[in-house]
């Protein structure tokens, strides 16, 4: 027990901040069903209107400042041809992009950067059980040049409306460029991956818990499912580790170098991440381990006590089984009060071996 307690407080993590009001893309995608918004940034400062992003990138190249930023909601291939041909992507990245269920990375494509993150939201649940769902995940594909940056969301959650809208408050750190819309993407992401680990550290320290508890033996399955929705954080997690790292400290045209300083505080956070991943999975495999020792001596304390009563049953029966072989000659069979002699021998016998059991611990 103690050595999961100093487990569980080697892995305690803060609490988990606040979160700006979601805003969802249908009631700001004036631009169609896939694009949530597109809208062009000089030295940090949203210019007026909403632009089609062929207008917005030619006003762009044209002046020769700022950049267009475009923000996709789960498009379909019809829906991204046009920015495509538009922006020169690579089909690899756009395929990828399209089709989601890829694992996070940074690929370098000419001109661009192409970066998926895995998005993580914990599930709120009034009590963990063994199917319960802990941790949904989500999907958002960045690509970044020069001029322009186009993130592409999949999943029902990890809106990027909130985030777009502080950025818009702090025009210094916008006017860095699309490498800074980078930045608070991927800043975003592992902020929530600290959140959902607080959270599941307090599913942890239910489920530990009820292991400790009289009705210990219900905690096997949620056990399992925590540590399967472990390794589902896992997946999330672990694979960004070397992007992050490339960000922080390989030069890229498409990263501005003043914004690197910022990608190595990400980096940082990320490595406290996987570190309270790993610290959960050993605490979950000891508790896993407190709870099987648990189960073992428990059988062993009722097999105790079944053979102690099995022990104490034989003396009855033994006796009346001698007396049950019908023979002629056999002693106090005629005698008065040999029955009740029988009985108080049996009675005795019984009240001695229960005594020595008791004494013994065993009942």
């Amino acid at each position: 027990m103690s050595v999961i307690s100093n487990l569980r407080k080697a892995v305690r993590l803060p609490q988990p901040r606040s979160r700006g009001v979601d805003l969802s893309h249908p009631a700001r995608s004036p631009l169609g069903t896939a694009v949530v918004n597109c809208a062009v940034y000089v030295d940090g400062v949203r210019q007026d209107g909403d632009h089609p992003a062929e207008a917005a990138i030619r006003r762009v190249r044209d002046t020769g400042r700022g950049f267009v930023w475009i923000g996709l909601h789960e498009p379909s291939e019809r829906e991204f041809s046009g920015i495509v041909e538009l922006f020169g992507l690579h089909p690899l990245a756009v395929e990828d992009a399209v089709h989601a269920h890829q694992r996070p990375k940074l690929e370098h494509y000419d001109d661009s950067l192409f970066t998926v993150f895995k998005t993580v939201r914990y599930v709120e649940h009034d009590q963990l059980t063994d199917t319960s769902e802990v941790v949904d995940t989500g999907e958002i594909m960045v690509f970044t040049g020069t001029d322009f940056v186009i993130t592409v969301r999949h999943g029902g959650h990890g809106s990027l409306g909130p985030l777009r809208e502080q950025l818009e408050c702090d025009p210094e750190q916008l006017a860095l460029g699309p490498s800074a819309v980078l930045h608070a993407v991927a800043d975003l992401v592992v902020d929530d991956y600290l959140d959902v680990t607080a959270a599941v550290q307090d599913d942890i320290d239910d489920v530990e818990s009820e292991v400790f508890s009289v009705r210990g033996s219900r905690g096997a399955g949620r056990i399992y499912q925590l540590k399967r929705e472990l390794l589902e954080l896992k997946r999330a997690v672990a694979p960004l580790d070397r992007p992050m790292q490339e960000l922080a400290t390989r030069p890229m045209r498409q990263v501005d170098p003043r914004i690197q300083t910022y990608f190595r505080n990400v980096a940082d956070h990320l490595d406290r991440v996987t570190e309270q991943i790993t610290a959960f999975d050993e605490l979950l495999n000891s508790i896993l381990q407190a709870h099987l020792a648990q189960v073992t001596v428990a059988q062993n304390e009722d097999m105790r006590k079944i053979s102690a009563w099995v022990a104490i049953i034989a003396v009855p029966t033994m006796v009346c089984g001698v007396y049950g072989m019908n023979f002629d000659y056999m002693p106090e069979l005629h005698w008065t009060f040999g029955y009740p002699l029988v009985l108080a021998v049996i009675a005795t016998l019984c009240w001695a071996i229960h005594r020595g059991f008791k004494r013994n611990g065993w009942l």
